[in-house]
C-alpha cells in the first residue's frame, strides 16, 4: 500500500500536470511582450517587430516589443532568462548572444541552459564595405593592403561581440592579418565616421549599407553568406573571392525562458513557422536584404550549441577582449 507521502506527492505532480496543461489552454489570455535586447532601429529590433505585427494577428492578443537594451545585449536576455516562464515573455535571440560567454565569462544566466528555444525567424548576410578613399577594390585587395600595414587599417562595428565585430575577425583569422576594432555604440554614428573617412571598413547588414554603395560613397567588397545576394547581385562572395571559410549567416530566432510549458512552446512554434510562409514576411525580411528561416526547436537548440562552440574557438585562438 502506497505511503501516505507517496499519495500526496503523486496528487502534487497530479495538480501540477493539470494547472500546466489548463495553462497551456487558455494562452495566451493577455498581451505577450517580445524583448529586442539591441536599439531601436537595427537588425534584432526590426525582426523582432515584423515577427510581432503578424503574430499577434494570429494569436488574438497584442505582441508588443521591448527594447531592454545594454551590456552589448545581456541585460534584455538576463531580464528574460529571469521572467516567469508562463509563454508572455520571449526573447529575440541574435547570433551575438552564443558568444558572450566567451567573450565576458560567466554570465548570470546560460545561453543553452536558461532559453526554451521556439525557431530561429531571420537570416541575413553581412556586406563587407570599405571607405571610397581605400584603394582596395576586392576582397583580395583588401587582404594585401592589410598585409603590407599590419594592424594600420581599422574596422568598426556596432558593438563588442557584435555578429560585425565577430565576423571581421573571422575574415582577419582566416586571411592571417591583424586590423584594429573600433567599437561603436550602434551602427548609426558609424556610417557618419566612415563616410568622414576615419573607418576604413566594416560588415554591414545589407539593407544598412546598401544606400551608401549604391550613392557610390562606399564600396562593397564582398557579402558573407555561401551564394551572393539578389540586392547586390554583382558583388561576390567572400568564399568564391578566395577566403572559404569566412561563410557566416546572421540570424536571429525567438526563445521563451526555461521552463515554459511544452505545449505553449508548441503553440508559438506552429504559429511562427506559418506566419515565416507568409508572403508579406518574405516582402518585409527581404527589404532588409535577409530571408525567413523556420526550424523546430530541437534544430535552433543544436544551432545554438554549434554557434557557442564557434564563437568561442574564434575568440580562444584570436586572443579577443571585451574594449
Amino acid at each position: 500500500m502506497a505511503s501516505k507521502a507517496s499519495r500526496s506527492a503523486f496528487f502534487f505532480c497530479l495538480l501540477a500536470w493539470l494547472l500546466l496543461a489548463s495553462h497551456a489552454q487558455l494562452w495566451p489570455a493577455q498581451p505577450v511582450r517580445i524583448v529586442s535586447s539591441y536599439l531601436a532601429g537595427g537588425p534584432n529590433d526590426v525582426f523582432s517587430r515584423i515577427v510581432a505585427s503578424k503574430l499577434s494577428e494570429r494569436l488574438g492578443q497584442p505582441v508588443v516589443v521591448e527594447n531592454r537594451t545594454g551590456a552589448d545585449g545581456r541585460i534584455g536576455a538576463e531580464a528574460v532568462a529571469r521572467a516567469a516562464p508562463d509563454g508572455y515573455t520571449l526573447l529575440t535571440l541574435a547570433l551575438a548572444h552564443t558568444a558572450h560567454e566567451a567573450l565576458y565569462g560567466k554570465l548570470p544566466y546560460d545561453v543553452e541552459r536558461d532559453f526554451a528555444p521556439i525557431s530561429r525567424v531571420a537570416a541575413l548576410p553581412l556586406l563587407l564595405v570599405v571607405k571610397s578613399e581605400l584603394p582596395a577594390k576586392s576582397v583580395p585587395d583588401f587582404v594585401a593592403l592589410a598585409k603590407t600595414k599590419p594592424g594600420a587599417l581599422n574596422y568598426a562595428s556596432g558593438g563588442n561581440g557584435t555578429s560585425q565585430h565577430l565576423a571581421m575577425e573571422m575574415l582577419a583569422s582566416v586571411a592571417s592579418i591583424r586590423l584594429q576594432h573600433v567599437p561603436y555604440r550602434g551602427l548609426g554614428p558609424v556610417f557618419a565616421d566612415m563616410l568622414n573617412g576615419q573607418i576604413d571598413a566594416l560588415m554591414s547588414p545589407i539593407a544598412s549599407a546598401l544606400p551608401h554603395v549604391k550613392a557610390g560613397k562606399l564600396r562593397a567588397l564582398g557579402i558573407t553568406t555561401a551564394q551572393r545576394s539578389a540586392l547586390l547581385p554583382d558583388v561576390p562572395t567572400i568564399a568564391e573571392s578566395g577566403l572559404p571559410g569566412v561563410q557566416i549567416d546572421t540570424w536571429h530566432g525567438i526563445v521563451a525562458p526555461a521552463g515554459t510549458p511544452p505545449a505553449v512552446v508548441s503553440r508559438l512554434h506552429a504559429e511562427i513557422s506559418a506566419l515565416l510562409k507568409g508572403e508579406a514576411i518574405r516582402e518585409a525580411f527581404a527589404r532588409q536584404g535577409a530571408y525567413p528561416v523556420g526550424n523546430t526547436p530541437a534544430e535552433f537548440a543544436a544551432e545554438i550549441r554549434a554557434e557557442q562552440t564557434r564563437w568561442s574557438r574564434l575568440v580562444r585562438e584570436r586572443g579577443i577582449k571585451p574594449e
